[in-house]
């Protein structure tokens, strides 16, 4: 089967050629000899000079205070046109690489500028508190036959950045995390493959007039030490609406570990912005088969969205591929944890052999401090292809960032599977939907659901809970809860149920399971649309 790129996806070809950058507009903004060197974009920021852990904030701050414009400079014509067979014709020398040949425990190698990538993105490598911009040079990459002759050896800068480190071997330098179109950029745990996205910033996702996605300028990555466990990146982000400054502290394992500190500063009111997103697929699963015609028994990069809400309720929500747009809203305060979850590790439950779903990581976001009131944001958009990205999650804050002024907040990253639960605490292994009557024209729908423990139970099997299923329209019939000795190391239970819609296209469902012993369950919640 032959298969796009994971990276080549709808909303990366949205982010990459509809992401603008901006050109410096004000004669204080930066240096007179920044300024003096070119037009050429690549030279502009990550310029050589002193380098502090507030450098980039002070940068995004001046920046917002001037007017957003787009780049003067643009890519030479034999780039701007070049096909995804001749872009990817394209590669970085490995041997080339920042820091190869030093021992030092993570390498650095860049993306060429081209195809969808064509906005300038600058670099600069930081040791002993000095910043030295890394100029593009031609000796970098090898250029097959497919490359049009005639790509000038000027600073045309970059289209992303990709950072080797130990990972699945201490003898051999995985890739761990790329930096490449907009602000995306992705990792995995040891033993994965690439999957779901993170995002620097979310702003107006599936808003009518259109969503905007802010673009990481500039890189700053700090010369690792010798025998550190962790690498440390800034990156500067720049829209229309918004300049941000953020700090990457990076610790590759199972899970993948990222803290990210950030600064905004709002050039406008921003009232629709999402924080922490994590991008992913959902094309199908057991869930939501419905006019599917596929070998494979499900498909996506993440199979449900887990959050820790406040009040340390634990909710699971399977994820959907519908008919019409849909956004969910789970209104919180203070929240200890969201993420896009891909929680199915089995490979009989995907049958492909070259995708892996099995091994695509999980994406869990622990914001760091209080971040006030506000909604975990689900965005699901209709596919019918899983070459595309059609599930978002973010943090919504409720008040709005005003123009001028500044926000700060923290939250780490976790590439691998699921966060710790509580010991012998249920979580949702399964979720299952299909008809529930076979003659008759009344639309019921049978709703099967798999509570397991993650971890082998030391105790005796659990006491029989009593499972509670609500609904918000239409009519639940026929609750059965029985035990399911096949999951869970013989612990786990079944829920079965019967939702009649009746007239309604949209109802919220809910099923909690209540332990004589007060062990924890996750609670199921779910959103069944016509």
């Amino acid at each position: 089967m032959t298969r796009t790129p994971y990276k080549i996806t709808r909303r990366r070809l949205l982010a990459s050629a509809g992401a603008m950058t901006v050109a410096a507009a004000a004669g204080d903004l930066f240096p007179a000899t920044a300024q003096a060197q070119t037009s050429n974009v690549a030279a502009s920021l990550a310029t050589d000079g002193p380098f502090t852990r507030s450098t980039v904030s002070e940068i995004a701050r001046r920046l917002s205070r001037v007017p957003f414009a787009a780049p003067t400079s643009r890519l030479p014509d034999v780039l701007q046109g070049l096909t995804y067979d001749q872009y990817r014709d394209i590669r970085f020398k490995p041997s080339a690489a920042i820091w190869a040949g030093t021992g030092l425990p993570f390498q650095l190698q860049l993306f060429h500028p081209g195809f969808y990538f064509k906005e300038p993105i600058e670099v600069a490598i930081v040791q002993d508190g000095q910043a030295k911009h890394l100029p593009y040079s031609t000796d970098l990459f090898d250029f097959g036959p497919l490359v049009p002759k005639g790509i000038p050896n000027t600073d045309l800068g970059f289209a992303g950045i990709r950072i080797h480190g130990a990972l699945n071997r201490p003898d051999y330098l995985d890739e761990i995390v790329v930096f490449q179109g907009a602000s995306y950029f992705r990792s995995l745990g040891k033993g994965q493959l690439y999957g779901i996205s993170a995002r620097g910033l979310a702003v107006k996702t599936a808003e009518p007039e259109g969503e905007e996605f802010p673009i990481f300028r500039a890189f700053w990555i700090e010369t690792p030490l010798k025998d550190s466990e962790t690498i440390v990146l800034y990156a500067l982000l720049d829209s229309p609406s918004v300049t941000g400054a953020y700090r990457f502290t990076i610790r590759p394992g199972y899970p993948t570990v990222m803290d990210v500190e950030a600064d905004l500063f709002p050039r406008v009111e921003l009232t629709k912005v999402g924080l922490a997103p994590g991008t992913s697929m959902f094309y199908f699963g057991p869930n939501d088969r419905q006019n599917i015609d596929d070998f494979r028994p499900e498909v996506h990069d993440s199979d449900g969205l887990l959050i820790l809400n406040g009040r340390g309720e634990r909710l699971w929500r399977p994820l959907a591929n519908p008919s019409t747009l849909q956004i969910s809203a789970f209104v919180d305060a203070g929240p200890r944890g969201f993420g896009l979850m891909q929680r199915d590790r089995i490979f009989e439950t995907y049958q492909d052999l070259e995708a892996s779903y099995e091994r695509r990581p999980s994406l869990w976001v622990e914001p760091v401090g209080d971040w006030g009131q506000g909604a975990v944001t689900l965005v699901e958009i209709p596919t019918n292809s899983e070459i595309h990205d059609n599930i978002v999650a973010y943090w919504s804050p409720k008040d709005p960032m005003p123009a001028g002024s500044e926000y700060s907040f923290a939250y780490r990253l976790s590439w691998g599977g699921d966060p710790a639960f509580a010991p012998g605490g249920m979580v949702v292994a399964d979720t299952m939907i299909g008809r529930a009557t076979l003659d008759g024209d009344t639309p019921k729908r049978r709703f099967v659901i798999d509570f397991a423990s993650p971890q082998p139970l030391a105790d005796k099997p659990a006491a029989e809970p009593k499972a509670t299923v609500t609904t918000s329209k239409g009519v639940v019939s026929n609750v059965v809860l029985i035990p399911n000795p096949m999951i869970g190391g013989g612990n786990g239970w079944r829920v079965n149920f019967e939702l009649d819609p009746q007239d309604a296209t949209l109802i919220e469902l809910r099923t909690v399971l209540d332990f004589p012993d007060d062990r924890p369950a996750e609670t199921w919640v779910y959103r069944w649309t016509a």
